[in-house]
């Protein structure tokens, strides 16, 4: 069974837990316009009947747009938009630490000790 572009962009949205808002952004970071509603179309099952297949030029723009998304522009080529610009709002940064008002969870107990994997032998 071979992917198709649409199998390609849902495994990839999966993946990187991204939403059809972040999808719209990354295809902006390229100068490229779509609606949500459009790509709700390519997320759609084959059956549905306002399933669109996904044309090689958007999954090309997709791709390009991510490579921004994740890394950066590119040095020496200007860019009036910034891909920080685009990041989830809703992560922390990994240095930055809980409010007051947020409770810390406890660290987990250890397991170590608590369970016995014996090796099962088959005779024949």
């Amino acid at each position: 069974m071979a992917l198709n572009n649409n199998d390609i962009i849902k495994k990839l949205r999966v993946a990187l837990k991204l939403r059809d808002d972040q999808i719209v952004d990354i295809l902006q970071l390229v100068d490229f316009r779509i609606t949500r509603s459009e790509l709700g179309a390519f997320f759609r099952n084959e059956d549905h009947p306002k399933y669109m297949p996904l044309q090689d030029q958007i999954l090309r723009n997709f791709l390009n747009g991510l490579v921004i998304y994740l890394r950066g522009p590119k040095d020496g080529k200007p860019s009036d938009k910034k891909a920080s610009d685009f990041k989830p709002k809703d992560s922390q940064p990994k240095d930055s630490k809980p409010k007051d008002s947020e409770p810390v969870a406890a660290k987990p107990k250890s397991l170590k000790g608590k369970f016995s994997f014996k090796k099962k032998t088959f005779k024949d």
